[in-house]
């Protein structure tokens, strides 16, 4: 089967949904999925809310090729001033995956792309640290050992952006990369970088944050994966959870616990991504489950 999937945003008005399907009908499609979101809320100067929207269809009798597709499509952006992003399940994201020595999230994406559990492909890990190698090697996935200090930050971000742009990536994920990004490094891939970090932040942000959650008594632990942005740990949300634990447990055991949720909440969130499951508005992600 061949589909498509169209996310849509505008300002909210009547007739939105209604034509939206009518343009999947009249051109022989057959919808798989939709689901829309009206944000109520009325906005400064009394401005109605935002709509948002994801249709997925099949298009192997669709009547229109591509770029019909594309050309319909933008007549009806200009009728109802859309914002929308289209995707064909044949055009499959490419991922990088950066990391530094802590390898758990590392091996549970590359797990799950060995089982079919992702729309995309990764294609290189960028680590700055040589140990990693052996994980990419097992896994047959390209691997670049790209060094970060102080002294050397700007070079290195030209060497990763050089192995991006060979690699033809569309995502880059930090799987436990503990390096902070350049301001310009995240804004030249805007949308388009997903981190994952304990939730103890800001309240137990710096080094040996279960040692400082075991001190203080925590019942709960959890993990936050994000869009980067400039602020750091500020970007728009994208998955959470997290789990009970008590005065039993010791910081190995919270650190355990705090790497299953982290493996979990991390591939969660590329799914969703690949998927295109995801529209950023604002700093806030609206999630089509």
């Amino acid at each position: 089967m061949s589909s498509v999937t169209l996310v849509v945003r505008c300002k909210d008005r009547t007739g939105l949904v209604a034509a939206l399907s009518d343009f999947v009908f009249r051109y022989d499609g057959n919808v798989l999925e939709a689901d829309q979101y009206s944000d109520t809320e009325i906005a400064e100067g009394g401005e109605h809310g935002a709509f948002f929207m994801r249709i997925r269809w099949d298009i192997t009798n669709f009547s229109l090729d591509r770029s019909g597709i594309e050309a319909a499509l933008s007549v009806l952006s200009q009728r109802f001033d859309l914002d929308y992003t289209l995707s064909y399940d044949d055009e499959q994201p490419r991922v990088a995956l950066f990391c530094s020595s802590t390898p758990h999230c590392v091996y549970d994406l590359l797990l799950r792309q060995e089982m079919g559990e992702f729309l995309g492909r990764i294609v290189v890990i960028i680590s700055n640290h040589e140990k990693m190698r052996e994980v990419a090697e097992h896994f047959s996935i390209p691997f670049e050992h790209v060094p970060v200090t102080a002294e050397n930050k700007n070079e290195a971000e030209e060497r990763q952006q050089a192995i991006l742009k060979e690699h033809r990536v569309n995502l880059v994920v930090l799987a436990r990369y503990m390096q902070v990004l350049s301001p310009s490094f995240v804004r030249s891939w805007r949308g388009q970088i997903i981190n994952i970090h304990h939730s103890f932040l800001p309240a137990f942000a710096g080094a040996r944050p279960y040692h400082q959650a075991r001190m203080r008594g925590v019942k709960i632990i959890g993990a936050t994966a994000h869009y980067v942005t400039e602020e750091l740990d500020e970007g728009p949300i994208i998955e959470q959870d997290v789990a009970h634990v008590s005065h039993h447990h010791g910081v190995a055991d919270l650190v355990r616990i705090g790497r299953d949720l982290e493996r979990q909440v991390l591939s969660r969130a590329v799914r969703l991504h690949l998927e295109r499951r995801l529209v950023i508005d604002g700093n806030r992600t609206i999630v089509f489950r």
